[in-house]
């Protein structure tokens, strides 16, 4: 046997404020906060506890990550690129060729130790690792870091 379903809409029918408290409160999104993820700041108490179930006590404050500047990041390069791509620094104007020597300017580099060298090099540098440092010393040369 079926019955007929009361319909919601016949709750609070004679209550003046449909079960909200204060009459304006109901009033557009004012007691909600918002729709969604609005109004969950820090003093948004009528969410607090859905963002604490959601996102733990991590969601509110600030971290300070946010504040701490990034590092700069290097490029890398090999001795053997530096080796192959000598003549294209000449023309750039990045390498110059001495008596004895050429010297190269890769400011903004991390110099790594793949590849052999028997050319004598003068590298400038932001960083180098330690087997490029070795393997440019062993040919004569020298690796001057720099910031």
């Amino acid at each position: 046997m079926k019955f007929k379903k009361r319909k919601k809409s016949s709750r609070f029918r004679g209550s003046h404020t449909h079960g909200r408290g204060f009459k304006k409160k109901a009033r557009g999104s004012g007691h909600q906060g918002g729709v969604g993820m609005a109004g969950t700041g820090k003093r948004g108490d009528q969410k607090k506890t859905l963002i604490l179930n959601l996102y733990g006590k991590d969601y509110f404050g600030k971290d300070k990550v946010l504040r701490r500047k990034p590092s700069p990041k290097l490029e890398v390069i090999n001795i053997r690129q530096i080796i192959e791509n000598l003549p294209f620094y000449i023309k750039l104007k990045k390498a110059n060729e001495s008596k004895d020597a050429f010297t190269i300017d890769l400011k903004g580099y991390k110099i790594l130790g793949e590849g052999d060298t028997s050319k004598k090099l003068k590298i400038i540098a932001s960083a180098a690792s330690p087997s490029a440092i070795e393997k440019i010393k062993k040919a004569g040369g020298e690796i001057i870091l720099e910031e």
